[in-house]
């Protein structure tokens, strides 16, 4: 019996905490009887006795905030300060910053960094349906219309409860972005321009409360950025990881060459991985100039004693070589040099297609 009243008694607590007003889970709890307290009135000398010495060690230093007299009792809120999130690879915070901003670094070179950003910024829009007032790329600037704050939708603690009675918060927000002389990274910040709830204005809000708002939106966007670049990375995985089709042909210079059905940012890496498979060790590589040097380490591979009659021979009669990886557009040549730079002839490059495209067509290769 004690144990089911405990559990009733549980429940019931769990219920009143989550029909909780939005106040009271932001305030402290307890007695707000301090507020009426006066300050004391400094102790009076008489002129003929010699007055003690007084410490300043305990006095409470005043806040300069033209809000601050309003900010006791239940208006003065106890959650923890709201921080920007870096999520995004480059991304991060500049130290001392007030606002609801965060600094983001390219970290590719298949578009300009701030297309990139800005397609992200309006495609995290478009899937809640905000729309978007006025867009000036130009000057860097894009005005929101009214977007919901849902609590619902943040990725809060477990014990962030709201209820389903409180009017919904929305909001319009403009965001700021602005690029370094250099190009390569971006100041994206948001500002919040109108705000309504239920009879409560803009000018109802804190500063504290205005930069949360503002800063929980950020974070919203900067998840939205993170995700896209996630599922184009697993994309890109999947894409090197399968099987290309691979032909005999010619490189940009007329050299004998393999012609790999791909792009050149999918085979670069896809070559790699079957050089590995195949015992050849990457000693350096320079993807700008396309240029690959490998060693082959593994003399007992059983392809390559196919190819060659001599086992004394490693790779003929030196042990380095170079790849020269070409960009044809829709393809990829691979061109094999010497380690003097000249490319193999015709009947070498022959000898080692089909080891190589046998590898290049095959599903799974580990990365």
């Amino acid at each position: 019996m004690n144990k089911k009243l405990a559990l009733v008694s549980g429940i019931a607590s769990l219920v009143l905490t989550a029909c909780a007003s939005q106040q009271e889970r932001v305030t402290a709890s307890g007695s707000y009887s301090y507020v009426k307290s006066t300050e004391r009135t400094r102790l009076q000398v008489p002129a003929d006795l010699d007055s003690p010495e007084f410490s300043n060690d305990f006095a409470i230093p005043d806040v300069n905030q033209p809000d601050s007299e309003q900010l006791i009792g239940r208006n003065l809120e106890v959650v923890p300060p709201s921080l920007v999130i870096p999520l995004v690879t480059g991304s991060h915070v500049q130290e001392g910053s007030k606002g609801a901003t965060v600094l983001l670094d390219q970290v590719k070179d298949s578009e300009s960094l701030d297309k990139t950003i800005w397609n992200s910024l309006i495609g995290y829009l478009e899937d809640r349906n905000v729309a978007v007032e006025n867009f000036d790329p130009a000057t860097g600037q894009l005005k929101t219309g009214w977007m919901v704050i849902n609590p619902k939708d943040e990725e809060g603690s477990w014990f962030d409860w709201s209820s389903d009675t409180e009017t919904p918060a929305k909001g319009q927000y403009r965001f700021q972005l602005e690029m370094k002389p250099h190009g390569r990274t971006a100041q994206l910040t948001v500002s919040l321009m109108d705000f309504e709830q239920g009879q409560a204005s803009l000018a109802d809000l804190t500063s504290m409360q205005r930069r949360r708002d503002e800063v929980s939106v950020l974070n919203r966007v900067i998840g939205h950025y993170e995700y896209l670049n996630q599922l184009e990375t697993n994309q890109r995985i999947a894409m090197i990881r399968q099987g290309l089709g691979m032909e005999m042909g010619f490189d940009a210079d007329g050299n004998p060459a393999f012609v790999v059905d791909s792009k050149y940012d999918i085979a670069w890496p896809r070559i790699q991985l079957v050089l590995r498979k195949l015992g050849f060790n990457v000693k350096d590589l320079d993807k700008s100039n396309g240029l690959i040097f490998v060693q082959y380490t593994d003399e007992n591979v059983s392809w390559w004693k196919n190819v060659f009659s001599s086992d004394k021979a490693q790779l003929l009669d030196y042990d380095e070589y170079r790849l020269k990886i070409t960009n044809l557009g829709e393809k990829t040549a691979i061109t094999f040099m010497n380690n003097e730079s000249e490319p193999f002839d015709a009947k070498m490059v022959t000898k080692l297609f089909k080891p190589f495209e046998q590898v290049m067509t095959e599903d799974g290769l580990d990365i």
